[in-house]
C-alpha cells in the first residue's frame, strides 16, 4: 500500500512539473531558431499553432490588432517552418498536413469575424496554401 501511495504522488508532481511547462508562442520560436535544422520544422510548426491559438482568443476578446499581429506571427512561423523542412528535406509531409490543419482553423476563424476584420485572415490562408504547394512540389513534384 505504501508504494502505491508513492507511485500516486510522484504522479501527481509530474502532472503538475508538466502543466506548469506551457511555453509561449515566442520561446518556442526562439527554440527553432536555436535548434538544428532538422528540428526546426516542427518546432516552428509548434510555434505557429500556438500564436493561431492566441489569435482565434484575441479576436474572441475583441482586441482585433493584436489578433491580426498574432497572425502575421503564425504566417512567419510557418514560413520558417516550410524553408527548414525544404532545405533539411526533413518532415515535408508534416508540415504539410500540419499547415493544412491550420489553414482549416483559419478559415473557421475567417468565419466568425466581421467582414473588415476578415482580409488579413484570408490573407494568411492563400499564404499558407501557397506553402502547402510548396512542400507538395517538393514532394511530388519532378524531378529535374
Amino acid at each position: 500500500m505504501g508504494a502505491s501511495v508513492t507511485a500516486l504522488i510522484v504522479l501527481a508532481v509530474c502532472s503538475f512539473a508538466c502543466a506548469a511547462r506551457v511555453e509561449t508562442p515566442e520561446q518556442l520560436t526562439a527554440q527553432a531558431q536555436a535548434a538544428p535544422l532538422d528540428k526546426q520544422p516542427e518546432l516552428y510548426i509548434k510555434a505557429a499553432q500556438a500564436q493561431l491559438k492566441t489569435a482565434d482568443d484575441l479576436y474572441n476578446a475583441g482586441k482585433v490588432d493584436d489578433a491580426r499581429a498574432a497572425v502575421n506571427a503564425v504566417v512567419s512561423d510557418a514560413d520558417k517552418a516550410t524553408d527548414a523542412a525544404a532545405h533539411s528535406h526533413r518532415r515535408l509531409k508534416n508540415t504539410e498536413i500540419d499547415l493544412r490543419k491550420m489553414v482549416e482553423h483559419l478559415r473557421d476563424m475567417k468565419r466568425t469575424l466581421n467582414f473588415d476584420d476578415q482580409a488579413p485572415v484570408q490573407a494568411a490562408i492563400d499564404h499558407l496554401e501557397g506553402l502547402r504547394t510548396k512542400l507538395l512540389n517538393l514532394m511530388f513534384g519532378k524531378r529535374k
